[in-house]
Formats: C-alpha cells, structure tokens, sequence
C-alpha cells in the first residue's frame, strides 16, 4: 500500500468506498487505497484479455493476453466536472461548464487528461508521469496538442490506466446491465457512483466513455508482460477510449471494444468521453511495434514536423538511425502529420546509413567508422513494411556509403573499402575510395577513384575530399576531377586526434568534427573542454571557423551534415553522462542553437534529408503562416481529411466537372474511379453537415471549377439536428479557411505561388495523403455488416428543435437557387443504412423517430417539383433497400462493394443530365 502524502488535493464529490464493501472478483483482489479516491488493485500475476477473436471491426482483433507482475491503483469512479476544474481553472484556465459538480468531466481531450493527471501529482508532491517540449491550447484553453510528449511508464505517478489495467478492472464487476446507457439514461450523464449494485468500481460500462493511456496499435496473439500499447499513433495518430456511455445501446457495450465511430485522437472532444486516474510505477514496460513484435524499448520523436520545417525550410524532410537495441534502422517522415517511427525490416546490423538525393532510398553498410575489415554495402527503399527490395553490392567491401549526384546528373554512391583507423600513413593508403552509379533499383559497375579512404564525403565539385577517425586528413585537387594527378594528401588540424568527419553538402566544403580536446581546438575556443564536448567547423583549407559547444549535462557523438543542400544544418547524437546515445538533436550553425528531435536508449548515426528545391515561392500577397494551411498540429479528424483534399481540389479544380460533398458516408460510399461522366472528386469526410457541404460547393467549387457540371451531397436526415455548428469548427479551425475567407475565396484570381503553398503546407497523416492522393478522396473499407442498429441520440430530437427541419430545408433551398443560377445540377443522395432500423423506432443512427420521416420526404420531393436542377436518390427506402450485409462497413457506411453499386447508378443519373 502506498503511503498517502501529505498535501491532498481537495476533491468535489465523496467517493463512497469503505473498508466493508465488496472487494473481490475473478481471482483479482482489490482493497482500499490510501490515496484519496482509489481502490488498490492486486494485479501481480494475474491476466487480462484484450480484443476478441470474433468476426469484429480489426483494432478490436485478435485476442492477446496481457500479463501483470505489478500491483496498481484506479479511481473508484471518472474524474468529475468539480475535480478537474479545481486542478485545472488555476493551472492552464480550462473551466469546463458542468451542470453539476459531481458529473464526469466530458469534452475534453487526451491531452487535457494528461494534464490533470501531472496536476495532481504536483499537487501530492509526487514526480510527474508525462513529459513535454511545448503546449498548444486552443480558444477555450483545451490542450491540442503536445510537442514532445512522453510517457514515464516506470515513473510513481499520476496518469491515465492502460488499455490493460482498465479491462483487468472493469471485468471484476461487468455488468452493462448495471450501466448508464441508451435504455435507461435518457440521453445524459449521471453524477458519478450514481447506480446501486455496481461493485467495487464505479461507471466501467457506461454513464462516459473513457480515455486510457495508450496509443492505438496492433493486437497480436500471445501473452505480453506488463503491456502499454503502441510506441506512438503510427500513421493516423489514434488513441485508445474504452467503455460504453449514455448514448452507446447496452448492446453494443463490450469489453473488447477500444474505439469510438470515427478514429479517435488525442484532440479529440466529445460530451460522453472522459476518464478515470491510475497510480503507480509500471516496471519493464512492453510495447508492441508494427507486426505485432514485442518490444522493451521505444524512441520518442520530440520535434514535430512544424519545427523541423523551420529548421530545414520544407516538411518534405526524414530522419534515419540506427537504434542500437534492436540493432536495426528506423525512421520518421516529417512530411507525415502524424509521427510515427517505423523500423525498417531486414536491416539488421546496418550502420552509417544515407538517404539518397530523392529521399525515396537509404544506403547503409555493415562496417563501423574507425574499424577495420569487411565491410557489406545495401541500398533498399525507406518506406514502412518494404523489404524485399535490398540491393546489395557485390563487392569484397564496401563501408560509410554517402550519395552524390555528378555534373551530368547521375546519382552514385561513394564508398571506402576500409574503414579503420587512419593514423598510419601506408594503412591508410592502402584502402581506397570508390564509386558505383545505383540506378532502376540496381547497382553499376564500381570505379576506384583514388587511394585512400575518404569517407567523410567528396565536395560538389570533386575538389576536396575528407576523413576523420584519428586524423583529420583532406584530399585536395586543383580541378574539379577526382582523379586529378595534382591532388594533395593533406593532414589538418595540426594532427590532433579528430573523429566523426562530415564534408558540408553544399558549396562551401565546410568540414565538421569532434575532437579529444585538441591544442588546435583549445586555442580556437578559448578554454578547456572535455571529449566530443565541442562541435568544430573548418573552412576549405582547414582553419577553424565556428565551434558549438554540447548541452549541460552532454556531448557529441556521430556529426552530420544535414543532407541535400540543407546548409548550415548539423545531426547529432547526444550522449548523456553514463555514456548512452539518449538523444538526436538538430545543430544550426546560424545562431549555434541545438533543438532535440528524438529521444531512446540507443539511437546511433543519424542521417537527415530535406527535399531540395521545395522552399515555397515568396509572394509578397501570400502569408506564409496562413495561405493554404488546412491542417495544424492538433486538428481534428475532419482536418485531417479535408487536408488532402483541398490540395487535390486546387491541384484539379480547371478540370473537375463532378464534386462529391458530404459526411464520411460520401468519403465511404462513392468512388470518383468509377464515374465515366467525366472527371470527379470526393470531398466528404467524417462529422460533416449539410451546410458546412454547402460552404465548400459554394466558396470553392462554385468560384473555381468553370468545368463544373454538378454537385452531389449527402442528405443525412438523420444529422440534421446540426446547424452551423460544424461549419465553424471546420472553416475557422484551419488558418487557410479564413485566409481565403478574407480574400474574397480569390474570385478575382489564384495568386502564381498559392497552389504551390497548399502543396507544401503542413501535412495530414500519410493515411490520409497517401490514400487519397490515389483514390481523388474516396476511402475504400472492407465490408463486415450492418451490423446491430444502433442509435446514437435520443430519436426524439426534433421535440427540443422544433425548427431544424425547416431550417435545413431553407438552407437546401438556397443552395439550389444558388446552383440553378450558376447552370449547375444537385444530386442529393440519402445512403442506405442498416435494414433492421426498420424494427425500431428510430429512422437511423442518429434518429429522428421513423414516424417524422415521410413528411420530410414530401418536403424534398417538393423542392425537386420546383427546381428542375435537382435529383434526389433516395437509396434508403425506409430500409426497404438493396444493400446487403456484403456490401456495409457498419450500421450506417457502405463498404467498397456497396460504393461499387452506389456509383454506378450515380454515374448513370449523371450521363442523363443535360
């Protein structure tokens, strides 16, 4: 048990545990706690099963066992409204709006949770979970997003329960019967602890779903020890909620789901998503990594692609290393919103690795710097689950590979045949640097350029060549051939021992090293200094130019220049004082400023690539922080998407003819491959209205597309107790928006540099850029089923807002006039959802009641009498439709299949219009 501290925070609501009430339950033992609020959870040894083996959406499968060796502590019940405002009014602002004090606090996201957690471990004088480079709020002071962020799983703590810890809990007394839900809620939340007969924890199976510590990532089949989730978000950047809430059907409440309708990421808000505290120090922490491996180590990227833009100029930039404990590489794509670090198979032992110019290939070798003997050379592409396309060079050795491209344009690789120490004069003759050309996936035949082994990089125009590991030597020709009879072998820096030698890869052959605290470099600084404690530059004839000293507490290890013309750019590992690589950092040589970009237990020789030539193009019209920036860090879902397609619109909008717009039931259930009417873009996405469909159509199709033909939209009845509301959050959540807002939406012409800086503004997660780059928007999802109907609110909504059918049909009403002045054509489709609706009283997943549908429908079929521009496709039917379980991703999306049949007879209606 812990020792409870001294100062406690003042809580809001009593929480109703004593020392006589039912602890117990499926071999699990729980007991009272000494911290204010928590019951003690006596997990060492026992079991948790996480996910099902049933036929289920794939996050919540296959089954996998997590195995405890450690004891923890849970709140009884949801942190309430009363609770968080105490912490977090004084600490960041956030107050939220509660009706009453003992509510769970909903409506807030991952990040403010984890704020409260640290909050409260400061306030009990205990170390803090979770840690931070920077804080991004919103208006409301909500906390967006988390530059840097970490989890201390080993730390006695505050913090959120893993996915783990929280099933291990929540089964002891399962009973969704016992939860607030859809039958028995009315649609709201509960004060907490507020249904008799629950057990020892309190609203597990409803009242508020819940965040967990984790990030979402694969389930694998085994047993896992002391299981934390996922590394990080992987590619979309999802976390992982749990349990059920007032708005969920009991029916579909499981302990296996982790998940929500949309994907759920750590911005996310919702008024029935909120959390309980864990406590306690989790020993030997396991992670599951990409393909389901188990791993005990982690690397934390610390920068987010934002600041690495403002270091390389481009977000079009890669980080690659080799991690020293799973002795393999790994690498993060900035040009990624989401970052993730990805290990690449295969590549066990690699060292020195180098990003070709493209950015697309990594070369790396099997021999260390400063190590004599053989050595293999390998290039294979630097993209997640790629390994079957290793190349190797079939030579006796080949070590330190560095990219070049010649004056003729062909890209090669240079190598050294050895690369051992280089103090003695004839060893080092010996060895010699070569190049071979690696074109169409395949290597050319290698050519000796001079003896020697220069592996610390050859300049731009052949002149110099350098390499460090002992000696600072430079190899330096009158002309710019590398084989040039009038070379000179030199030795700089006055002999002193230097080490990790990186030749700038720009024109100004500036040379990077380390030192051992040489005379040289002592006389240059002006004091004494340690071992790799200072970075040194040299100019191209070797005089020391600059010098940048290591972090407090730190120095160097593996120097780099960064790659492909980012100059005045460095890589660096940083080595704390027990010796291990702990951090990569970014050096620049502008202002001498180190900014850290990853943080793990090993992280080794570090290579950095910007995309060269894609700085945007200055437009004294244009802001840069503003102009076709749809996506920032800590947007939400909707952004994510609408990211990608804005860019896909601006990119097309002289040809477009056909515009899709509407919820994710458009981005799921039309596929613009199959319209043979002419060229078509899907800009649906999820959590979307009517009239925030209409605002895109309006504002950009409309002024843009001249081709424009028709615009199709989906007519979510069922969503259409929403207003404005999404409009807003979308439109004035993205400064691009209200760039273009304010510049009329450019009615009187694109600026030359704006599509260009759409293009090269802050990205979405590679699920998203790379998905719908290729599909003109549409999300191609397998099927599974309809599924059980379920209902998301209250049916009965159009009883509290009486006006917002008559609203909508005004707003469609508009719309179509606007479109029938323009000569364009509306297609309104109502999708098709599960059949079984039909046997509820509920006309869909978010209502309204069945009984209310046919005099809307009447409403519609009256607009289309009027407006001869507009065509209804009703392929819902009350139900009464053709969509089989086949062709549904769930209660209310079609699948592929069932886009198949959709678009189709879209494309036909289209073919008709005149």
């Amino acid at each position: 048990m812990k020792k409870i501290a001294l100062f406690v925070i003042s809580f809001a609501c009593m929480w109703g545990c004593s020392s006589d009430m039912p602890l117990s339950g499926h071999g699990v033992e729980i007991t009272v706690d000494s911290l204010q609020g928590m019951l003690h959870v006596n997990a060492a040894g026992a079991v948790a099963v996480l996910g099902t083996d049933e036929k289920v959406r794939s996050m919540d499968r296959p089954a996998m066992q997590a195995v405890f060796d450690y004891d923890f502590s849970l709140g009884r019940h949801e942190v309430t409204c009363g609770e968080f405002n105490a912490a977090m009014q004084p600490a960041t602002g956030l107050s939220l709006n509660c009706a009453d004090k003992n509510l769970p606090a909903t409506s807030v996201t991952f990040y403010d949770a984890v704020l409260f957690a640290n909050e409260r471990s400061k306030l009990e004088n205990f170390d803090t979970a979770y840690t931070y480079v920077g804080l991004t709020f919103d208006s409301q002071h909500h906390c967006t997003n988390i530059e840097g962020f970490a989890f201390r799983a080993e730390t006695d703590a505050y913090r959120l329960p893993t996915e783990a810890e929280w099933v291990l809990a929540a089964k002891v007394g399962w009973n969704v019967a016992n939860g607030w839900t859809a039958q028995n809620s009315d649609y709201k939340l509960h004060a907490v602890c507020g249904k008799a007969g629950e057990g020892d924890f309190c609203d597990m199976a409803g009242n508020a779903m819940e965040w967990v510590n984790d990030w979402l990532g694969e389930y694998t089949s085994g047993k896992f020890k002391n299981f934390v989730g996922a590394p990080d978000g992987g590619s979309l950047g999802q976390r992982v909620v749990k349990g059920g809430c007032y708005r969920n059907e009991a029916s579909s409440i499981a302990l296996y789901t982790r998940g929500d309708v949309y994907a759920v990421t750590s911005s996310t808000r919702a008024d029935y998503v909120g959390f309980r505290l864990a406590f306690g120090a989790i020993p030997n922490p396991t992670w599951i990594v990409r393909g389901g491996v188990a791993s005990e180590s982690r690397v934390i990227p610390l920068a987010n692609s934002s600041t690495i833009r403002a270091l390389t100029g481009t977000y079009r930039s890669k980080l690659v290393f080799r991690n020293d404990v799973s002795k393999m590489l790994s690498f993060v794509d900035y040009s990624n919103g989401e970052l993730s670090v990805v290990t690449l198979p295969g590549t066990e032992g690699a060292f020195h690795p180098d990003i070709s110019p493209d950015g697309k290939l990594v070369a790396y070798c099997t021999g260390l710097e400063s190590i004599s003997g053989t050595s293999s050379l390998f290039v294979r592409s630097l993209r997640a689950g790629v390994d079957n396309n290793l190349a190797k060079l079939d030579v006796k050795s080949a070590a330190i590979p560095r990219w070049r491209i010649l004056e003729n344009g062909d890209t090669v690789i240079v190598y050294v045949s050895d690369a051992g120490n280089n103090k003695d004069d004839s060893a080092f003759l010996s060895a010699s640097t070569w190049q071979v050309s690696f074109k169409n996936g395949k290597f050319g035949k290698p050519k000796k350029l001079f003896d020697g082994a220069y592996h610390g990089g050859i300049s731009e125009d052949g002149t110099l060549s350098v390499t460090g590991s002992r000696l600072l030597r430079a190899r330096v020709a009158n002309s710019g051939s590398t084989v040039s009879k009038s070379a000179r072998d030199i030795v700089w820096y006055g002999g002193d021992q230097a080490c990790n030698v990186s030749l700038a890869k720009d024109s100004s052959k500036r040379t990077l090293f380390l030192d051992f605290s040489g005379k040289a470099g002592r006389e240059f600084v002006g004091q004494k200094y340690n071992t790799h404690q200072r970075l040194l530059v040299a100019d191209s004839t070797g005089k020391l130019v600059q010098t940048v000293a290591a972090p407090s507490g730190y120095t160097f290890d593996h120097t780099e220049w960064a790659g492909n013309g980012s100059t005045d750019i460095a890589v660096v590992t940083l080595v704390d004082a027990n010796g291990s690589h702990t951090k990569i950092a970014v050096v620049s040589l502008r202002d001498s400023s180190i900014v850290e970009i990853a943080e793990g237990e090993e992280l080794w020789h570090p290579a950095l690539w910007a995309m060269r030539g894609v700085s945007i193009t200055e437009d004294a019209l244009l802001d840069a922080d503003s102009a076709g920036v749809y996506m920032a860090p800590g947007l939400e879902i909707w952004h994510q998407a609408l990211r990608p397609k804005m860019e896909l619109f601006w990119n097309h909008y002289e040809e477009l003819e056909y515009i899709f717009v509407g919820s994710s039931r458009v981005e799921d259930g039309l596929n613009p491959d199959l319209i043979t009417a002419g060229y078509s873009l899907n800009m649906g996405h999820p959590l979307n209205s009517m009239d925030a469909s209409f605002y895109l159509a309006e504002n950009y199709a409309m002024n843009h597309a001249k081709n424009l033909k028709a615009i199709v939209f989906s007519l979510d009845i069922d969503l259409w107790g929403d207003r404005d509301d999404v409009t807003r959050t979308i439109f004035e959540g993205a400064p691009g928006y209200l760039y273009d807002k304010n510049h009329d939406f450019w009615k009187s012409g694109l600026p030359d540099a704006f599509v260009e800086r759409v293009n090269g503004s802050y990205p979405s997660s590679d699920a998203y850029m790379i998905n719908y780059r290729a599909t003109r928007g549409f999300s191609s999802n397998d099927p599974i089923s309809w599924g059980d109907p379920l209902v998301k609110v209250d049916s009965a909504w159009m009883d509290s807002k009486p006006d917002a059918v008559s609203w909508q049909l005004a707003r469609l009403r508009r719309f179509l006039e606007n479109a029938k002045e323009r000569g364009l054509y509306v297609v309104g489709i109502i999708f098709p959802q599960n059949p079984q609706y039909s046997k509820t009283g509920s006309w869909g997943r978010y209502g309204p009641r069945r009984s209310e549908i046919p005099a809307i429908l009447d409403s519609l079929n009256a607009l289309k009498a009027e407006f001869d521009n507009f065509r209804l496709m009703n392929e819902n039917k009350m139900g009464e439709h053709d969509y089989p379980n086949s062709m549904a991703m769930n209660t209310d999306h079609l699948a592929r299949t069932g886009a198949v049949q959709i678009t189709r007879r879209l494309d036909s209606l289209l073919k008709k219009l005149k």
